[in-house]
């Protein structure tokens, strides 16, 4: 007789453990299916963890080597240990993933360890073993979309997964595409000494990011050193023993030219993985971009079966995986579970940070819809001054009749820190006067935060 669960949960990414955790709290019996050999999906293992963990050691190698001077602070001669540096990283990825493993037995989820495919409504099969569920979720994530003509071979031609693993810093990183995660590797790469060029084939960077945002971080990101090729496609790489040699041509067509690189990062975004669940068998629908459909509630198309994530339509992003996984587990126990789309915030972990939430003003514009501006520079800011890292604005769009909080961009300093703030007032239909009116700490980034939301009323303080 096959073991049997109220829920098995496949895919034990951000979206997946977090749904396995919150439906074992609500009582339900649960186990999570991993094929890798330990739990956190690409996020902790592959991802968002191992590249921010990169991002602050380079920053902190930039500190010492370029600004802690400013600062009066002499630490003579700096070298790079990247052996050490790799190291770290994987430690901080290890206590991670472990982490999640305490909080499977911590909560009674099991563990099965292999590759899932659904065999047929409430059945799953792992490794020749068969459980049955009453629910059964996907949650099985991304991978890198692959480029003709670009054949990866994780050493020479790198998706994030070897970008994160070089032995060398290269001399010359090219970066193919102009979305947060080249941006955040290039970052890495930079400080440790690469010359780092971004291809890109849309005429900027980051394309849903707010206009006025991107051309500032374009500028602020040319100022550290990172070159730019936009509205240009790669159609070919040629490896060798110095090198990859690149083909490049205008995304608008014309002559095409090469490019030398000691590494090429291809980056151009990611894609739902489902391959080898069966889904088609089972009578799972797709859409036109190979992710499941579902309706509103996570629904597939088969009674039973769910799905979350990025395996779904929607941001690719962690924090959107577990606040689905939280929403569905508690809709399998009989409650509301909810997310709230229109106040998921994005950010691109370079420095300074970007971050945003809600509309940008180009949408707003789409639709029609009436709304004020208020910004803030860091450059007035009296903690941004103190920290040298003035570079950037805080950027809070409202509707111009309610004035409710429609949105907001920061680039600056812990921008991903300060969204937050925004979030919390747009989760409550804060209007811009309400964020202004909240006393902020002195001195503090956030009140750059509050100065923008009195530009709203044309009234800021110290500009």
């Amino acid at each position: 007789m096959p073991e049997q669960f109220d829920v098995i949960v496949i895919g034990a990414g951000p979206g997946g453990y977090v749904c396995a955790i919150r439906a074992a709290q609500l009582g339900m019996k649960v186990a999570c299916v991993e094929k890798r050999a330990t739990l956190g999906g690409t996020c902790l293992n592959v991802g968002c963890i191992p590249s921010k963990a990169l991002l602050q050691s380079s920053e902190h190698f930039e500190e010492a080597k370029h600004k802690l001077a400013e600062h009066g602070v002499n630490v003579g001669s700096v070298s790079l240990d990247l052996a050490r540096m790799q190291a770290r990283k994987g430690e901080v990825v290890s206590a991670n993933v472990k982490g999640i493993e305490f909080l499977f037995k911590k909560n009674k989820v099991t563990w099965i360890k292999g590759a899932a495919r659904i065999a047929a409504p409430g059945k799953v099969e792992v490794d020749g073993t068969t459980y049955d569920a009453k629910n059964i979720v996907i949650a099985t994530g991304s991978e890198s979309i692959p480029l003709p003509g670009v054949e990866v071979d994780e050493k020479q031609v790198v998706t994030s997964t070897g970008g994160l693993e070089l032995d060398a810093v290269p001399k010359h990183l090219v970066v193919i595409g102009g979305g947060y995660i080249g941006l955040e590797l290039g970052s890495v790469w930079r400080r440790l000494g690469a010359e780092v060029t971004v291809i890109e084939f849309l005429d900027r960077l980051v394309p849903s990011m707010d206009n006025e945002v991107g051309q500032a971080f374009q500028r602020v990101l040319g100022k550290q050193g990172f070159k730019f090729r936009l509205k240009t496609k790669v159609t070919g790489a040629k490896k060798g023993k110095d090198g990859v040699t690149l083909t490049l041509e205008p995304a608008e067509g014309g002559k095409a030219e090469e490019l030398k690189a000691d590494v090429v990062l291809l980056a151009i975004g990611r894609r739902a993985y489902t391959e080898g669940l069966g889904l088609k068998e089972a009578g799972v629908a797709l859409d036109e971009r190979g992710r499941v459909k579902t309706d509103a509630h996570y629904a597939t198309s088969v009674p039973g079966i769910w799905a979350i994530g990025d395996a779904i339509v929607g941001p690719m992003l962690a924090h959107k995986a577990e606040e689905e996984g939280v929403a569905l587990a508690e809709l399998l126990a009989g409650q509301h579970g909810h997310v709230n789309y229109g106040a998921i915030p994005g950010v691109v972990y370079t420095w300074p940070e970007v971050a945003s939430i809600g509309e940008t003003e180009e949408q707003l514009k789409a639709r029609g819809a009436a709304y004020k501006v208020g910004k803030f520079p860091f450059m007035a800011n009296g903690r941004a001054r103190a920290m040298g890292d003035t570079d950037g604005f805080v950027k809070i769009l409202a509707d111009k009749a309610t004035d409710r909080v429609l949105g907001a961009h920061i680039i600056g300093p812990d921008a991903g820190t300060l969204i937050a703030e925004i979030a919390i007032a747009m989760e409550f239909g804060a209007s811009a006067e309400d964020v202004a009116r909240t006393c902020h700490a002195h001195p503090s980034l956030n009140e750059a935060v509050k100065e923008a939301a009195l530009a709203v009323d044309g009234r800021p303080i110290h500009i």
